[in-house]
C-alpha cells in the first residue's frame, strides 16, 4: 500500500501540466476545474433521499395533528387522503440531485431544480383533493400552501443539515470512497487529479503498475490484489495508455476476478462490441463497468440487518438446546464443547468458525487435510447426531453476529481442503469468486444436495455452479426460501456425516 500512495504521488511536471487533453474523453473535451467546490464533501444519493423523505413526512405530520385541532372526523379524513396523496406525488415526479457543499443559497437553488415543481403541483394537487372531498376552496388553498411552505422548509433544513455533518472530518472519512488506479504515465496520473477534483469523499489510495512484477520501485498489480483483502476499496479503475493492446487489458480484467470491488475501464479503452458495456461515472468521471460486486451497498444493509435480527433470535430460542448438546459432548469425551477451526470468508480473509465438537480431541484435524466421510471413526457417537441432524453447526450463528458469516451463502471451506488432491482454487480457477459474498450457514448448494465429502472435481464444480447461482438470483425472499428449505430438507439429511 505505501509503494502505491507514493507511485500515486510521485507525480511529473509533465503529467501534471499535460491537461485531460490526451484522455480520450468521450465528447466531453476537458473538465472544468475552474470551481472550487471540492473543498467540501459531495452529498451520498441515499442519504439525499433518505433525509428530503423523512423532511416531507415531518413536515406533512406535524401539519396533519395541528389541522386535526377542533375539526371533524370528515375533515379529518380529507386531510389525512389529501396528505398522503401529495406526498406520493411529490416523490413520484421529483428528482435528487446530490451536490458539493456550496453555500445556503445554491442548497436552495439547487432543491428548487429538483423539487420545487413537483412540490407546487403536489400542493395544487392537495387543494384539488380537498375541494373534491367537501373541504371549502378557501381553506384547501390556505391548507396547500401551508403543506409546501412546510415541506419546502423541511427540504431546505434537511439538505443544510446532511452538509453540514458531512463537513466535520470524522464523518467525511467514514464515508470516503477510496479508489485504485491501474495503469502508467499521463493518462493516469491525470485520472487521479480528475477524481481529486470530484470531492474529499473520493480518495485515490494510489497508482499500479499493470505488469504482474514489480518493475522499479512502482507498485504492481500483485500488490493491489493483496490490498483488496485488507482495505474495502469501492473501485478498481484501468487507465492504461491508449496504445495499450487488448490481451493486456484482458490479461488484467482477468486478474481482477477475484477482487472484491467493482472494476472500471477508462472509454478510450474500450473498442467494438465493448463499447455496448454500462457506463457510469466516478465522481465527474465516466468509466466503462466491466465488473461489479454481487451485491451494492444497500443490499448489503438489507441482509444484514436480517442476518442480526434472525440470528440473534435464534439464539436465544435455542439456548436450552445448546445446553444440552454441550452435557452430551462432555459426557462421552473429554475436551472444549466448541471447536474452533480457520476458514476463508469474504474477501479471502481468514476467520475462526464455531462448531459443536464432533470429534474426539485426539483425532479433530484442525487445516481440514482429511475431510470427514461416511462412517469416519473419528467421529464420537454423540457428534454423529450432531452432524446428521446438522446441530454441529449452529454455533456458528456467533459467527454471524460478528459479521464474519451470514446465514445464508457459500459454505466456507477449511484452508486445506482439497480435491483429487489439489487446493481447491488450483481445481477450478474460478473458485476464488465465492469469496464475493459472505459464506453462509447453509446456502443453495446445501439444500440442493451438494455437500459432505469432495471426492472429484465434478463434485466442486456443481457445489460451485449452485453457490453462483445464489450470487446471482440474491435477494432477501430468495435467502427465506433457503432458510426454509433449510429445515424441510436438511434438518435429517442423507448428505451430512
Amino acid at each position: 500500500m505505501n509503494d502505491g500512495a507514493v507511485y500515486g504521488n510521485a507525480r511529473q511536471n509533465d503529467a501534471r501540466m499535460a491537461g485531460a487533453e490526451g484522455l480520450g474523453w468521450p465528447l466531453q473535451g476537458p473538465p472544468d476545474f475552474s470551481n472550487d467546490h471540492h473543498k467540501v464533501p459531495l452529498t451520498p444519493l441515499w442519504l439525499v433521499r433518505a433525509s428530503d423523505v423523512a423532511a416531507v413526512l415531518a413536515g406533512t405530520l406535524v401539519l396533519a395533528v395541528l389541522e386535526a385541532l377542533g375539526v371533524t372526523h370528515h375533515q379529518a379524513v380529507a386531510n389525512a387522503v389529501s396528505d398522503i396523496v401529495a406526498v406520493l406525488f411529490l416523490f413520484a415526479t421529483s428528482h435528487a440531485l446530490p451536490a458539493a457543499r456550496p453555500g445556503f443559497w445554491l442548497i436552495v437553488q439547487q432543491q428548487l431544480q429538483a423539487r420545487g415543481a413537483s412540490l407546487v403541483l403536489a400542493g395544487l394537487l392537495l387543494s384539488v383533493v380537498l375541494w373534491f372531498l367537501g373541504v371549502d376552496e378557501w381553506r384547501a388553498a390556505g391548507q396547500a400552501m401551508l403543506w409546501v411552505a412546510a415541506c419546502g422548509a423541511g427540504l431546505l433544513a434537511a439538505r443544510a443539515a446532511c452538509e453540514k455533518v458531512l463537513a466535520h472530518p470524522a464523518v467525511t472519512e467514514k464515508v470516503t470512497r477510496k479508489y485504485a488506479i491501474i495503469g502508467s504515465g499521463k493518462h493516469a496520473y491525470m485520472l487521479e487529479e480528475l477524481l481529486a477534483k470530484s470531492g474529499p469523499c473520493i480518495e485515490v489510495i494510489g497508482i499500479f503498475d499493470g505488469s504482474p512484477a514489480r518493475p522499479a520501485k512502482r507498485a504492481s498489480l500483485d500488490d493491489l490484489i493483496g490490498l483488496t483483502h485488507e482495505t474495502r476499496l469501492q473501485g478498481i479503475i484501468i487507465a492504461l495508455p491508449p496504445d495499450a493492446d487488448q490481451p493486456t487489458l484482458a490479461r488484467i480484467s482477468q486478474l481482477l476476478r477475484g477482487a472484491m470491488t467493482d472494476v472500471f475501464a477508462m472509454p478510450y479503452l474500450m473498442h467494438g462490441p465493448e463499447i455496448a458495456l454500462p457506463m457510469q461515472k466516478v465522481g465527474n468521471v465516466p468509466v466503462i463497468v466491466l465488473q461489479r460486486r454481487p451485491l451494492d451497498e444497500w443490499q448489503i444493509v438489507r441482509k444484514r440487518a436480517l442476518d442480526i435480527a434472525l440470528s440473534l433470535f435464534a439464539f436465544i430460542v435455542l439456548l436450552p438446546l445448546f445446553a444440552l448438546v454441550a452435557m452430551a459432548i462432555k459426557l462421552e469425551s473429554p475436551g472444549p464443547v466448541l471447536f474452533r477451526q480457520p476458514r476463508r470468508g469474504f474477501n479471502n480473509r481468514q476467520f475462526m468458525v464455531f462448531k459443536f465438537r464432533s470429534m474426539h480431541v485426539h483425532s479433530a484435524d484442525l487445516l481440514a487435510a482429511q475431510q470427514t466421510s461416511r462412517g469416519d471413526k473419528r467421529v464420537t457417537r454423540a457428534g454423529k447426531w450432531l452432524r446428521r441432524l446438522s446441530i454441529d453447526e449452529l454455533p456458528q450463528l456467533l459467527n454471524v453476529l460478528r459479521g464474519e458469516m451470514s446465514l445464508v451463502g457459500p459454505r466456507p471451506h477449511a484452508p486445506h481442503t482439497s480435491v483429487e488432491g489439489k487446493m481447491l482454487n488450483d481445481a477450478i480457477g474460478d473458485y476464488v469468486l465465492r469469496y464475493r459474498v459472505k459464506p453462509g450457514i447453509t446456502g443453495w448448494a446445501q439444500v440442493n444436495g451438494a455437500r459432505g465429502e469432495l471426492v472429484t472435481t465434478d463434485d466442486l464444480r456443481r457445489r460451485l455452479e449452485l453457490d453462483f447461482e445464489y450470487i446471482q438470483r440474491w435477494s432477501i425472499g430468495f435467502d427465506v426460501k433457503i432458510m426454509a428449505l433449510t429445515v424441510l430438507r436438511e434438518i435429517v439429511s442423507r448428505h451430512a456425516y
